[in-house]
């Protein structure tokens, strides 16, 4: 099957070799989309495949609606920001028409499998929760064609990202750029507010345009375009300690800005609209409460996991080989373990917790044979061309 071969690399943003520590970022932070995506089951707002428990005012369905609104200020964003890290070099390593080449192989494939295969099995094993047969649902979807984006609207994003990369690179080369400071963080964090803002005016979050959350992209094309640009002093790999324990402070001070406000609103009329989007005070908060919080956050684990993350343990590594694949297979993984213990009455915070960590186990072991498998074909098609020989 052609489409194997995009998902057998832990890298989707290509780049040079690095500090162990980036990788097992990326691969935490691939757990934490998992997660991500168990809240919504459970609670939290926002879209998904299957949904078990609707935001409800509860305590749970609070604090999991939190959970991914903290989540979404950074995680999405700090994938950006290291694909567009490790694009420049591997454009230098690769040229433009490989660097492309490459990109529609590890980001295509995977988007049309999810598309054409995934996507559809997961819709259809979510509609078994009213009663439809799999297996009629799918034929259903198969038959029109359906095409369903799901989580990899990343991957598509990326694509848009990389033929644009490769349009700069061939402008502009890769101009050194100085280290920023602390009041170019905040003006970029401020300026990107107001972006999103604005955007969140004709796009508000929720609302897609070619499956893709414009409301959004103000922080993923400023981190995208930030990480490309820092990759010529390699400063994420340099950061200055004195200023991540700055933007740590920024992030603990304004963290609870926006939970704060929101619980208060019901009682302040001028607080009242939608954080969404449009022309309301919570909506301004949250469109800057979002980059502030994620600076700070972002800054922190990378300072973190490329000094304290130990990059001998095999877990670490193995979780960072599997990454990739992880992130394409976990919809179907996710949806098929709530569906498992739907009728099991427990608290939403449980299934929450059960739920997470079962699909995160099960989506690991899946990727894991999924890469051996693939490594069993490659050896055995390149093998018998006479290119490897067993010992």
């Amino acid at each position: 099957m052609t489409h194997v071969s995009s998902m057998s690399g832990p890298n989707p943003s290509g780049g040079p070799a690095r500090g162990f520590g980036l990788d097992a970022l990326r691969a935490a932070m691939t757990l934490l989309v998992v997660l991500h995506h168990t809240a919504i089951t459970y609670g939290a707002m926002g879209g998904w495949f299957y949904k078990e428990v609707l935001p409800d005012g509860s305590l749970s369905s609070k604090l999991l609606i939190f959970f991914c609104t903290f989540n979404q200020s950074f995680f999405m964003g700090l994938f950006f920001l290291l694909a567009g890290y490790f694009t420049p070099a591997a454009i230098q390593r690769k040229g433009i028409g490989g660097y492309l080449r490459d990109r529609a192989i590890r980001l295509g494939l995977p988007l049309l499998f999810f598309g054409f295969v995934l996507g559809p099995m997961t819709i259809a094993l979510a509609q078994t929760a009213n009663g439809k047969a799999f297996t009629d649902t799918l034929a259903f979807l198969l038959r029109h064609g359906e095409f369903e984006r799901g989580p990899l609207w990343f991957c598509q994003a990326l694509l848009m990202l990389a033929c644009a990369a490769a349009v700069v690179f061939k402008l502009k080369g890769l101009r050194t750029v100085p280290v920023p400071t602390s009041f170019q963080l905040l003006m970029a964090a401020l300026l990107t507010g107001a972006a999103s803002f604005v955007l969140r005016l004709w796009w508000p979050v929720g609302t897609q345009w070619w499956g893709l959350q414009l409301g959004y992209f103000a922080g993923y094309l400023t981190l995208f375009w930030g990480g490309y640009a820092a990759a010529s002093t390699r400063w994420l790999e340099r950061l200055d300690l004195g200023q991540v324990r700055q933007w740590r402070r920024i992030r603990w001070c304004i963290l609870p800005v926006l939970p704060v406000m929101a619980l208060a609103a019901p009682a302040f009329p001028m607080l009242k609209g939608a954080p969404e989007g449009g022309w309301h005070v919570l909506a301004a908060v949250y469109a800057f409460w979002e980059p502030l919080v994620a600076w700070g956050v972002i800054l922190g684990l990378l300072w973190r996991f490329q000094h304290q993350v130990d990059g001998g343990r095999r877990v670490w590594r193995s979780l960072a080989e599997r990454a990739y694949t992880l992130f394409v297979i976990h919809a179907p993984v996710v949806v098929g373990v709530a569906l498992l213990w739907r009728d099991v009455q427990a608290p939403a915070l449980v299934k929450f917790a059960v739920t997470g960590g079962v699909s995160c186990v099960v989506s690991y072991l899946l990727a894991g044979g999924w890469l051996w498998l693939w490594g069993q074909v490659t050896w055995m098609g390149v093998g018998a061309k006479g290119r490897i020989r067993p010992s």
